[in-house]
């Protein structure tokens, strides 16, 4: 599996999250669809969504559902594509979606392998390949992003680091979707800043893909030291997603 296969997989993923054509993300010109979760659409994503955003550094395409079509065909007429994804573009969306009761929910960058280039470990860490009986307890909040409780039966596949006998360091995937793989890493306080955790990525991104499958590697613009792993790792960024959903729903995230 080479890098341009991988970004194939992730176009044809990103269009079967949203219900246009993997060709549509190679456009020069900004695409607009209906909003279409299909069949194989990656699991963590739920209804209700009022429109997403995708752009993988050609255009920008959105997939838009009722009255937010009219108003995503207005915004990404607003100059170059990349400036849609900024501030004071954001801010004009946000107040239109308000006038729907829709606001924009998630904001993330997401990160495919180089295969040239993902992380050998660094010498003295062991390094172990975990299956899915292993995780049964591990389950625990230092390995929160690692693995995940409510989706646990989706948790597939990981790369742990020991210290002698002790865990220390965790990488997990999810089976988001049939041919996609997300990761999660956590790395014990005590043993950050050595090289572990994007050892632990790029390993884990290697037994992925020996086994057919994408690994990808997903982050908030605003959390530096994750995009730092994901590039130490061997990580490049790949595509960005902006979502938006009803206002009840953002309301109720708030309450948490």
């Amino acid at each position: 599996m080479d890098n341009k296969e991988l970004l194939r997989i992730a176009m044809e993923q990103s269009a079967e999250d949203m219900g246009c054509t993997a060709e549509d993300f190679l456009k020069r010109e900004n695409v607009l669809v209906p909003l279409r979760l299909g069949k194989g659409a990656r699991k963590y994503l739920e209804e209700p969504i009022v429109a997403s955003f995708v752009s993988y550094g050609n255009n920008v395409v959105a997939a838009a559902a009722g009255e937010a079509a009219e108003i995503a065909a207005e915004y990404m007429g607003q100059g170059a594509f990349y400036r849609l994804f900024e501030t004071p573009r954001i801010h004009w969306l946000g107040r239109r979606l308000a006038e729907i009761d829709a606001g924009i929910c998630f904001m993330a960058e997401y990160f495919l392998p180089d295969v040239e280039n993902l992380r050998p470990a660094p010498r003295g860490v062991d390094l172990r390949v975990l299956e899915q009986p292993d995780f049964r307890d591990l389950y625990r909040p230092e390995w929160s992003n690692a693995l995940c409780k409510e989706r646990r039966h989706l948790d597939v596949l990981g790369v742990g680091a020991y210290d002698g006998g002790r865990l220390v360091g965790l990488a997990g995937c999810s089976a988001d979707c049939d041919l996609m793989w997300q990761i999660g890493v956590d790395v014990l306080p005590e043993y950050r800043r050595r090289g572990i955790a994007s050892a632990l990525t790029g390993a884990l991104a290697g037994e992925i893909m020996r086994r057919g499958k994408a690994p990808f590697y997903c982050c908030a613009w605003s959390n530096i030291p994750s995009a730092r792993n994901a590039l130490a790792s061997g990580f490049r960024p790949a595509w960005v997603e902006m979502t938006v959903k009803p206002r009840a729903v953002i309301d109720e995230m708030n309450r948490i």
